[in-house]
Formats: structure tokens, C-alpha cells, sequence
């Protein structure tokens, strides 16, 4: 089963999660960047995306929306941005036809897991499936990544480690 792992990320944190996942999935990643990035000043970062969020603006992308092609099985990740996942995913998920496709979200967090994204996943993607995905701390463990993996899906990934 062809997999793609498709992300947003601010800081770096979520590139690592996305690029573990796909590691251990043997996956090809995909980063979504966004046309005009975010300021480098985070607090201001947060008022771009606050006002984004408020407005359900899907900022264009320079890279990452392309078509997902033969693609089964699709990671999508966001790091949680005000209990929802980044606009530049939303981006995505507009630009992009996930119809027929297994989706399983994750998510990088400060201690608000998930938030609300699964439940707009499910709005966005109401021709997809939605699979049970993971949030993580920043810190985790890839030991626990791995073992999710594992324990998640039939093609159990042996002998990585990291």
C-alpha cells in the first residue's frame, strides 16, 4: 500500500514527527508551504493564525498541493494551533481530492492533544476514511511511535530503530 505523509510545520518539530512516521512506514513525505510563510516571531505568528483560523482562510500554497496520485493510506499533520490544525492543512485539504482515501491524522501539542481536529478532518474529508491517528509532545519518544505503528496497522514495521 503506497504511503504518503503529508505536513505542516512551524518550528521543526512536526517535520521530525512526519519524517519518523515516514521512516517507519517507508512513506514518501510531503511538506505543505504556504505561498507567504509566518512571521518568525512566534506571538506574531499566533495573531496571523488566530485571525486565519477565525476566518477559515486557506492560505495558497507554494508547495504541497499536488495531486496524491496512487496514494492509499495518507498521514496529514499539523502541529495544534488553537485546538485545530494549521490553515496551510486546510489549505490542503481543499486543494486536494482525498476521496476514497484512509486518512490518518497526527498532531504535535503542548499538552492540547488533538483539540478539534479530528472532528474537522471528518468534516473535511467526508469521502475519505478517517483513521484513529496520534498526537505527540514535542519530546516524545520514538520508541512509542514506533510501537503505535506497529500495534496500528497490518504491515507491522520490523528491525528500525533508532
Amino acid at each position: 500500500m503506497k504511503t504518503l505523509v503529508v505536513y505542516y510545520s512551524y518550528s521543526g518539530i512536526t517535520r521530525k514527527l512526519a519524517e519518523d512516521i515516514a521512516l517507519l512506514t517507508d512513506g514518501e513525505s510531503r511538506e505543505l508551504k504556504p505561498k507567504k510563510p509566518y512571521s518568525y516571531s512566534y506571538n506574531t505568528a499566533v495573531k496571523e493564525v488566530r485571525g486565519e483560523i477565525e476566518r477559515g482562510y486557506c492560505p495558497p500554497l507554494a508547495e504541497g498541493a499536488e495531486p496524491v496520485g496512487d496514494a492509499e493510506l495518507i498521514f496529514i499533520g499539523s502541529p495544534n494551533w488553537l485546538h485545530t490544525f494549521a490553515p496551510p492543512v486546510l489549505s490542503f485539504l481543499r486543494a486536494v481530492n482525498l476521496s476514497g482515501k484512509t486518512i490518518i491524522p497526527f498532531c504535535t501539542h503542548g499538552g492540547g492533544g488533538f483539540g478539534d481536529m479530528l472532528e474537522r478532518y471528518q468534516k473535511e474529508c467526508g469521502a475519505s476514511v478517517i483513521r484513529d491517528g496520534i498526537a505527540l509532545k514535542g519530546d516524545y519518544n520514538f520508541d512509542e511511535l514506533q510501537t503505535w505503528i506497529e500495534h496500528s496497522f497490518t504491515h507491522p514495521v520490523s528491525g528500525l530503530s533508532r
